[in-house]
């Protein structure tokens, strides 16, 4: 990693000021977020978060995206009650902290929430996004979910799964070009593994000059340039979505 002392850059960029659309329910052990079109659908998105967890409002804010797009958008607690990472927080505690929450062990709660969106919603088309810690998630729940339609993984850490390739479902990879926790001979190496082992429909797409967090982070604000990247990510997000939903 390009810098120790911050091993997850994920606090670059901007918190939105953002509140919700949606609304907070209780889905057996698990909080979550929950937003829906106002026309019914039977099309649902689990949206997974990054280290700051599941009241960022960034990640609200890409669920109510999802919503105006047609899907029931649910974005759950999976640290399920443990405190999300905070920036104050000292980056050397990182690793242990990160120990107590894997991202390959969601499994149970992803159980809880597909029969909550099948009972409750009325959903039977499920797809998956997540986000730097939630997109190593998806990678987890492509490969052994068969519940779930597709999924497309935002800067999801490779290493985690480095040597599972046999995806079940469509995914889609987006990666910036300049993310310093994510090199882009890990990119290239992915693909490689893609390319030989996987059955399903996929692609990695990387976008030029962009950090961690691009897609779900303010900063066309602070860099005007990085707004067409900004767009592109969200709008492929849901053109991946829309084709396997």
């Amino acid at each position: 990693m390009a810098n120790e002392s911050r091993p997850c850059p994920c606090d670059i960029g901007d918190r939105f000021d953002y509140g919700g659309r949606g609304q907070e329910v209780q889905v057996e052990h698990i909080k979550a977020y929950v937003c829906k079109p106002p026309a019914s659908t039977d099309k649902a998105v689990i949206v997974i978060h990054d280290i700051f967890g599941w009241q960022l409002p960034n990640t609200r804010y890409i669920a109510d995206m999802l919503t105006t797009n047609g899907y029931v958008a649910i974005c759950p607690d999976f640290f399920v009650g443990q405190e999300a990472w905070k920036p104050s927080n000292d980056w050397a505690s990182f690793d242990d902290w990160l120990k107590t929450r894997e991202a390959g062990k969601i499994d149970k709660e992803v159980d809880v929430v597909l029969k909550y969106l099948k009972d409750q919603c009325g959903a039977k088309k499920i797809g998956v996004i997540g986000f730097c810690w939630g997109g190593a998630a998806v990678q987890h729940l492509m490969l052994k979910n068969p519940h779930l339609k597709c999924g497309v993984s935002l800067y999801g850490v490779i290493r985690r799964f480095a040597d599972k390739h046999s995806l079940l479902h469509p995914t889609f990879f987006i990666f910036g070009e300049k993310d310093d926790i994510i090199p882009l001979e890990q990119v290239t190496l992915l693909e490689q593994k893609l390319k030989q082992n996987c059955k399903v429909d996929y692609e990695v797409k990387i976008y030029p000059g962009q950090t961690h967090g691009f897609v779900h982070r303010k900063r066309e604000d602070i860099n005007p340039q990085d707004k067409p990247y900004i767009e592109e990510g969200r709008k492929d997000m849901i053109n991946w979505l829309n084709k396997y939903l």
